[in-house]
């Protein structure tokens, strides 16, 4: 039987391994609310380990090595130093979520009660993420460049390098990964560019100013791809002989089209994407290229391709154009497929059990043959999912993973 590296590695590869890889919460898009965690572990009297959260933003745990064995997992994931908003994740304490169960956050998450009786997260005396009362995630409103006029606006406002402290992190947890555990280890690595436009800038703002000002967009984001391009450069010599997949990721679609045209995507985004991408393929042709991108991509994956992307997430069912059938066909040579497992908008939400392993054995028989599948749901599993209906994806996959069975049904 192979390890789960191996395993990964040739999926990767678009060669059949014996099973179909399979990833629980190793990456930031294929993970489980703190929350739905929590329950998930209850019900399977899994609670004598501390859940930690260490995505702020979006409120993820950190799956554990005894569920991550329960669910079939084969990928782990390398983590940023500081993950969201700049908070360190190597020393933790006790909190409590919203819905009163225990967990562990990084020790400097120290969120302030506003006058709404939401929460604010405060950097530097700026408010710069807000969760609001009843809510579950924490919104950026903080956009440093929204007031920017010319380039030297721009020159004036420093943008982030990675740090020696990170780089040895970042080296001795890869190195611990690699040695002490037979899982793929994929590095959480961002580099977005539309989105940090809309995050810097604010949405409106950005939108406009790449259909008026070009001119000084591009300088922006050619800014902002030196440094990541100088960080990845630093990123790669410490770990790409670790990893095995690197992610990065930019929301472009919507649920009936994309965010920006084609022609505007060639213009002002790709560019910068590819000098990225090819970095990688030129320099570590043993790391894949993982890109995320929710939404109704269909139109851009050409251009993804050829910008330098291995393999897409989450491959977002329920949107426009993303019919899995046409995408196996079409790109199933070109590109490996990780999530599209079930449909977590629909059939995870609404259906019922019996739905969703129906769904996951037909998404499975699409997207394994000639291997270049990685299974995960559609994006993270939400606060709300009752754990049959998270047991019920995952043991699915498990049934129906075996390259053997999926043979013998052909």
């Amino acid at each position: 039987m192979l390890t789960s590296r191996e395993r990964v590695r040739m999926a990767l590869n678009h060669e059949e391994p014996d099973k179909i890889p399979i990833d629980f919460g190793g990456m930031r898009s294929s993970g489980i609310s703190a929350i739905g965690y929590n329950k998930l572990k209850k019900h399977l009297k899994m609670t004598d380990g501390a859940t930690k959260v260490y995505d702020v933003f979006q409120q993820l745990a950190e799956p554990e090595e005894k569920l991550m064995k329960r669910m079939g997992a084969d990928v782990i994931q390398l983590h940023r130093l500081r993950p969201t908003f700049g908070l360190d994740i190597r020393e933790w304490k006790e909190s409590i979520l919203q819905d009163g169960s225990n967990c562990m956050v990084p020790k400097d998450f120290n969120p302030i009660t506003n006058k709404d009786e939401g929460l604010d997260i405060v950097k530097d005396g700026t408010v710069i993420a807000r969760m609001p009362k009843d809510g579950f995630y924490f919104d950026q409103i903080h956009h440093p460049y929204a007031d920017v006029q010319t380039k030297e606006d721009i020159d004036k406002i420093p943008m982030e390098k990675i740090t020696d402290e990170e780089l040895e992190y970042l080296r001795k947890t890869a190195k611990k990964l690699y040695e002490e555990t037979d899982y793929a280890i994929l590095g959480a690595f961002g580099g977005n560019i539309l989105e940090s436009g809309q995050i810097d800038w604010g949405y409106e703002r950005f939108y406009m100013e790449l259909a008026l000002n070009p001119e000084l967009v591009h300088y922006y984001l050619q800014k902002l791809t030196d440094v990541y391009l100088y960080n990845l450069e630093k990123y790669l010599n410490a770990v790409g002989q670790y990893i095995d997949i690197i992610q990065f990721g930019d929301d472009l679609g919507t649920q009936e089209n994309l965010q920006l045209s084609v022609n505007m995507y060639r213009e002002m985004i790709k560019p910068y994407h590819k000098a990225q991408f090819q970095y990688v393929q030129q320099n570590y042709p043993n790391v894949k290229v993982l890109f995320h991108s929710c939404g109704a991509i269909y139109n851009i994956i050409p251009d993804l391709i050829d910008a330098g992307v291995q393999a897409l997430n989450p491959i977002q069912l329920s949107a426009k154009g993303m019919d899995p059938v046409k995408l196996k066909e079409e790109f199933g040579k070109d590109l490996v497929f990780w999530g599209g497992g079930v449909d977590t908008q629909q059939t995870v939400t609404s259906g019922t059990v019996e739905d969703i392993q129906n769904e996951v054995k037909q998404q499975i028989e699409i997207f394994a043959s000639g291997g270049g599948f990685v299974f995960t749901q559609v994006h993270n599993i939400q606060s709300d999912i009752e754990p049959e209906k998270v047991l019920a994806i995952y043991d699915s996959a498990i049934k129906f993973r075996d390259y053997s069975t999926l043979k013998k049904n052909d």
